[in-house]
């Protein structure tokens, strides 16, 4: 009889959790991306994270082991976007961090806005979201609770916090080098609010600047990495050597400029003391009305692009900013509540082995040079249409055709262009590290659930603002022309497993192998909150999370 009885309210405990309006929904939503950060760097470093951060998650939550992103190009701004709206570049827009405009034919940056100026610093103020053309799952809870949620996103990179807020969020501040503050733009308010003034004054960055950075535990037992002293790093902070310790006062020099933070661990330290600031300053959680925090660590990747996978520097990275989530972690259960909030953890792409040592190693690797390959094609053209300057740019794996070339006869531009981007297309797979190509017609031709690396390619690629020809690098190799450091972008699985670990209010413990894509985050969240999908939505909630 007991036994029928607890059954009984199990699965009324369950019924209410599904029924919209339901009272169980979390206080507080914290969405954490981790910038450039592979799937296996949970199980590589395991050993030594401590129980209260990535293993609290990982044992007490969900855990995808098979998640990927399904388009490239895998870099920051349209990962971001990705992951909160539910959808890819080709619906969302933002087609990459820096992409060409066709309009203005000038490089613009993904969330750069001529009508905006910067409030709290000088910096780069001219930002926001207005070029994502999709709504966010935290859009999605605005519009749900009639604008009474709140919503903030932070991040050292602008565009880690402004593209997770979404359209309508109440705030979203990233970190300015010239002052070591944080900052917003005059999308979002005129003035920092007093708890983001209160904050700056105490001038963490300057306390964290005057330190050494060493590694955390001895550096011996960094066996997960490869010797210290490597010449496969660059020198981080000009340092002449890429080796412990680093001296950061004297690094700094006389500089004024905090920038040398960004590429230090107690960047991330900065980053969470200004989250754990944002749940008191904002109130979040603390109402019947879920709020949503969107938290961007950006220092895995300014590290990781300059030293790569396998260095000490990037495990130490990962170490202590496992403590920072632990940090966090016990903040969120004194402020929020144990059990009252939910946390997802993602990153929005992950990296690639540096190619030089790959090659050293007798793998396939190499580099791509943009500028070699536009001078080679602009001669190659030159007998086909003399006189003419055919291509505009080449960038983001992508050809850029000048339009006004092929304009002296309307009647036949269309044809000519057709001709110009199969005879670029024949050229570059003569190029060493060029894989495939393929032209706007073919793509805009194509399936969107299209399989294989062409899907990908589709996914990734909006026909207003793409470029003409999409080109695909054989793996290993990427657009570079150092053979120090690392970089990512392709359609290939180094660049696409990422973590995805769901935790907290609504999530029941365990793992899946299934595969999943970036785009089943928004739903999944938009489901545990009973709101609706973002509007360019195209994933699907993770069905093993309910069941």
């Amino acid at each position: 009889m007991q036994r029928i009885i607890v059954l009984v309210l199990v699965t009324l405990a369950n019924t209410a959790w599904a029924q919209p309006g339901a009272t169980t929904k979390p206080k507080l939503v914290v969405g954490i991306v981790v910038d450039q950060m592979r799937q296996e760097y949970l199980s590589r470093y395991y050993s030594k994270f401590g129980d209260g951060g990535f293993k609290r998650l990982m044992g007490d939550g969900f855990m995808l082991r098979n998640a990927h992103y399904n388009y490239a190009p895998t870099v920051t701004g349209p990962g971001h976007a990705s992951v909160y709206s539910g959808s890819t570049p080709s619906i969302h827009g933002i087609i990459g961090n820096d992409f060409y405009d066709k309009d203005t034919r000038k490089t613009v940056n993904c969330v750069q806005d001529s009508t905006r100026k910067a409030v709290g610093a000088d910096g780069n103020g001219d930002v926001s979201p207005w070029r994502m053309l999709s709504s966010t799952v935290t859009d999605e809870l605005k519009l749900f609770t009639q604008k009474r949620a709140k919503v903030i996103g932070i991040s050292f990179k602008d565009r880690g916090a402004v593209l997770p807020a979404g359209h309508m969020a109440d705030g979203a501040y990233w970190f300015d080098g010239k002052t070591g503050t944080f900052m917003t733009s005059n999308y979002y308010m005129t003035q920092l609010p007093a708890w983001v003034t209160k904050f700056n004054s105490l001038n963490l960055p300057a306390q964290y600047l005057n330190q050494t950075w060493n590694t955390l535990l001895p550096i011996a037992q960094y066996t997960e990495s490869g010797p210290d002293d490597s010449p496969y790093e660059k020198k981080i902070g000009g340092k002449s050597k890429p080796v412990f310790p680093y001296d950061l006062p004297a690094l700094r020099g006389k500089s004024t400029s905090y920038d040398l933070l960004y590429v230090t661990p107690f960047a991330n330290d900065f980053l969470t003391e200004m989250s754990k600031a944002s749940l008191a300053g904002e109130s979040l959680g603390k109402d019947d009305v879920t709020d949503f925090l969107c938290i961007s660590y950006s220092t895995t990747d300014a590290v990781g692009h300059a030293v790569g996978p396998q260095a000490v520097e990037l495990e130490d990275i990962y170490l202590r900013l496992d403590r920072n989530l632990a940090d966090l972690l016990k903040t969120l259960d004194k402020e929020v509540g144990a059990g009252k909030y939910t946390v997802f953890l993602t990153a929005d792409h992950a990296v690639a082995d540096v190619p030089q040592y790959l090659k050293d190693s007798k793998m396939p690797a190499g580099y791509f040079s943009n500028e070699f390959a536009q001078a080679k094609l602009e001669g190659y053209l030159e007998s086909y249409f003399p006189g003419r300057k055919i291509i505009a740019g080449i960038g983001n794996e992508q050809v850029f055709l000048n339009h006004d070339a092929f304009q002296k006869d309307p009647k036949s531009s269309g044809i000519e262009m057709m001709i110009a981007s199969e005879l670029i297309g024949k050229y570059l797979m003569t190029m060493d590290g060029v894989a495939n190509y393929y032209t706007q017609a073919e793509l805009r031709q194509g399936s969107y659930e299209e399989k294989g690396i062409k899907g990908m390619i589709i996914r990734g690629y909006n026909p207003r603002r793409s470029g003409d020809i999409a080109i695909v690098l054989q793996p290993g190799w990427f657009e570079s022309g150092s053979i120090q450091g690392t970089t990512h972008g392709s359609p290939y699985t180094y660049d696409t497993n990422v973590p995805i670990l769901f935790y907290g209010a609504g999530i029941r413990k365990g793992t899946s192998a299934r595969y999943h894509t970036i785009t089943d985050v928004a739903p999944t969240v938009s489901l545990l909150l009973n709101i609706k999908f973002p509007s360019g939505c195209t994933g699907q909630p993770i069905e093993e999370l309910f069941e």
